[in-house]
Parts: structure tokens; C-alpha cells; sequence
């Protein structure tokens, strides 16, 4: 039985990118958001999806994609709901946005979707 991992460099590239950006995205919204479940949430779930992932774990990943998909929805809902203006929001904070739609990207691409497919338990 293997040992527990926290990262896995066997992993395609995508993967394995996505995985840093999990932890960091993760450690980084603990230590620095708001103390609120609605942003706690998504976070714990990334490091815990990024170890699920480093581990060949289905569930890491449907993890990692519901926390890494979940801001982006709060950010939508909230444009939608407050009528606020999606560039004056996109201009207040472009790097998080960036990181987000990164983050999604990565694991959502093909070559990411193919991996957990095949070699995924």
C-alpha cells in the first residue's frame, strides 16, 4: 500500500499545476479572508481536493473542481444580483479572477479530465 502524498509529480502537467495552485489558493484564503463558511467552504474543499488529487483520488477531484468552480459562482451571483459592473469588478481584483478561471481551466482540460479517467480510483 503506498504511503500518503501531498503531491505527485507523476501527474500530467495540468494536474500538477492545478495542485500547487489548490494549496495555495487554499492557505492563502485561510489566512487571509474573512472568517465567513461561505468562503471557508470552497477553500478547505481545494486542499482537500489537491490531496485527493496527489493521492489518484476520484473524489479529490470532483472536490477540487466544486471548490475551485464555487467562487466563480458567488462572483457571478453577485454581479447578477447586485447589478454590479462586471469590469469595474474585474479591474478591482484581476489577479484573483485570473487565478480562478486558471485554476478551472487547469482542471477541467481535456488532458487533466482524460488522466483522472484512466488512472483515477
Amino acid at each position: 500500500m503506498e504511503s500518503p502524498r501531498w503531491f505527485d509529480r507523476s501527474l500530467p502537467q495540468t494536474l500538477q499545476i492545478a495542485t500547487i495552485l489548490l494549496y495555495m489558493n487554499a492557505i492563502l484564503t485561510i489566512l487571509f479572508a474573512p472568517k465567513t463558511p461561505l468562503i471557508l467552504l470552497p477553500a478547505i474543499a481545494e486542499a482537500a481536493g489537491a490531496y485527493g488529487i496527489a493521492n489518484s483520488k476520484k473524489w479529490g477531484y470532483v472536490l477540487a473542481v466544486a471548490g475551485a468552480v464555487f467562487p466563480l459562482v458567488i462572483l457571478v451571483y453577485y454581479v447578477i444580483a447586485y447589478q454590479i459592473n462586471i469590469i469595474s469588478l474585474i479591474f478591482s481584483s484581476p489577479l484573483t479572477i485570473m487565478f480562478e478561471v486558471a485554476l478551472v481551466a487547469l482542471l477541467v482540460h481535456p488532458q487533466s479530465r482524460e488522466h483522472q479517467k484512466i488512472w483515477f480510483h
